[in-house]
């Protein structure tokens, strides 16, 4: 019985002990990897270039005064449309007391001498006009009459210039009136009623009144890289994303190349410029930002497959094409334009042919 007892403990003994080595075995195994496949589907690959910039008024013009003072009044506002010689800003002028008191002693003088020089011209006028004196003595006294008469009108209207800004020969003109240079769309106005403004001249820019730009004539300003701008020709079309406006891209055609690059954050980028075609469903704002996509080559409808399914090989491109279920076969394959993601097929394969793709996350055996 202790005989039978001592077989049987080893038997289980020897079961549990071969049990538990085929249960590590099976457990260090690695199951048979599953394969993924895809197949060539007809796609439109675009290349393209990217640049970032803002859209902006291709024409875009500073209002300044054309005297120093203060502004008395501000005729617009801000997104109001204008026309070339609106009236934009009053002016009250603050005169230079030194000039002021020169051009009131001026005017003291001219009439004075006006007063005294019409007096001997009347004077003499009636005798010429008796016979007592002839044409050739009258005459000095009728030029005298004529200059001092100009002069005092000369410093009237200087005194008119520096007190009020204004001439009494010119009707409506004024210094004093900010007046649009061009038709468009005021941007912004900077300064406010009580602003002191200077004028602009040779030696200042001038305090701005103003900005008015032609909003119906609308360029993207962006850059390039220099490892991109050589591949670009004008003419090239864009497709601009603004983020602030949803919708399909807007389209434009590319105008201007920067002969000469300069340095941003350590790469060498070049300007470019393009014209945006009329927009009549979308508001388009000055100096909204903009990613533009430029197309330097395309293919529409062509047969595709994914750049990471293939394999280079000494400067040849190889995909491995299922055959039967789970096995493969290496076959070479000519390729075409690729944009990054997606690469042209030229021939190797067809659109029925499965390609070998990435193993199947485990429990998956589609």
């Amino acid at each position: 019985m202790k005989k039978i007892l001592s077989i049987l403990a080893a038997v289980v003994v020897v079961s549990l002990f071969g049990g538990t080595v085929y249960f590590l075995w099976a457990k260090s195994q690695k199951p048979d990897t599953i394969y993924l496949t895809e197949s060539p589907k007809k796609a439109t690959i675009i290349k393209k270039a990217v640049a970032t910039g803002s859209v902006v008024p291709r024409q875009e013009v500073e209002i300044k005064p054309r005297v120093s003072g203060i502004v008395e009044e501000i005729a617009v506002e801000p997104g109001q449309r204008v026309k070339e010689g609106d009236l934009i800003a009053r002016i009250r002028l603050v005169p230079d007391m030194v000039n002021l008191n020169n051009a009131q002693n001026r005017m003291a003088r001219a009439q004075n001498a006006f007063e005294s020089a019409q007096k001997d011209y009347e004077r003499n006028k009636a005798l010429h006009a008796d016979g007592i004196i002839s044409q050739a003595a009258f005459q000095p006294f009728e030029s005298a009459y004529q200059s001092a008469q100009t002069e005092m009108e000369a410093a009237h209207d200087n005194l008119d210039l520096i007190q009020k800004g204004i001439l009494r020969s010119a009707g409506n003109a004024s210094n004093t009136l900010v007046r649009s240079t061009i038709t468009g769309t005021v941007l912004e106005v900077p300064v406010e009623v009580g602003h002191s403004v200077i004028e602009t001249n040779t030696f200042n820019a001038g305090t701005t009144i103003a900005t008015v730009a032609d909003m119906e004539d609308m360029i993207f300003e962006g850059r390039v890289d220099e490892s991109e701008v050589g591949k670009l020709q004008v003419g090239m079309a864009l497709l601009l994303t603004i983020g602030a406006v949803e919708g399909k891209p807007l389209e434009a055609t590319l105008e201007h190349i920067a002969p000469k690059g300069v340095e941003q954050e350590g790469a060498i980028q070049f300007q470019i410029r393009a014209a945006l075609k009329p927009q009549t469903e979308i508001l388009i704002r000055a100096n909204y930002s903009a990613n533009a996509d430029i197309v330097l080559d395309r293919r529409d409808e062509v047969l595709a497959i994914n750049e990471a399914l293939l394999q280079f090989e000494d400067d040849k491109k190889f995909v491995e094409v299922e055959v039967a279920p789970q096995q493969f076969e290496r076959r070479e394959i000519q390729t075409g334009l690729s944009d990054g993601i997606q690469i042209e097929i030229v021939s190797g394969v067809s659109e029925s042919d499965k390609i070998k793709g990435s193993p199947a996350p485990r429990g998956d055996n589609s």
